[in-house]
């Protein structure tokens, strides 16, 4: 009878070890982990069923469908992410990442670092809020983009509102506009 107190005692204690939920830093790092390699049901598991991304005014709620769209529409520019720092204060985590993209390529924005604050509900992901791109170069994203913008307005009209479009299909009609507008002007 001392035997199985014992082996329960150790079960208990087996099982109570492996479900020690994770700390804010270490839900963040799997976040961008998953995102690094594409695994949007591990980012499912970071966050939670609703979650809200804002960036200066603008203030987008997202619920698991319309998160799991954007992510689509994400993917298709083949991010990348490197965590520089996470900073924990309060429950809340300040992460500094360098992002990379093929659309920030495009726009003469890459290795682009940026800081987010991460806000939770329980354990998992409820806001990240975009607080600064320390190096952005913001007016050459402006022009880059606008010139596609006009470019693709006069040459493929098919093609425009590209850069509202936040879809998988608007990312692909995205790229194919940059595939487009080089390849015109590596001609010229």
């Amino acid at each position: 009878m001392k035997r199985a107190y014992c082996l329960l005692l150790l079960l208990f204690c087996l099982v109570a070890c492996s479900t020690i939920a994770p700390s804010p830093k270490e839900t963040v790092t799997k976040y961008y982990q998953a995102r690094n390699v594409g695994d949007f049901k591990a980012i499912q598991e970071c966050v939670n069923d609703s979650i809200t991304i804002t960036e200066g005014d603008y203030v987008m709620p997202y619920d698991g469908d319309s998160f799991y769209e954007v992510y689509k529409w994400d993917s298709i520019f083949q991010p990348s992410y490197k965590i520089v720092q996470l900073e924990e204060k309060e429950g809340e985590v300040l992460a500094t990442v360098t992002l990379n993209s093929l659309r920030n390529e495009f726009l003469r924005n890459s290795d682009m670092t940026c800081k987010f604050n991460f806000s939770f509900k329980g354990q998992k992901i409820s806001k990240i809020a975009v607080m600064d791109c320390v190096d952005a170069d913001w007016a050459t994203w402006e022009k880059e983009r606008d010139s596609l913008v006009r470019w693709i307005d006069s040459n493929h009209p098919r093609l425009n509102g590209l850069i509202y479009a936040m879809t998988m299909k608007g990312a692909i009609n995205y790229m194919e506009a940059i595939a487009l507008y080089k390849a015109e002007k590596k001609c010229t």
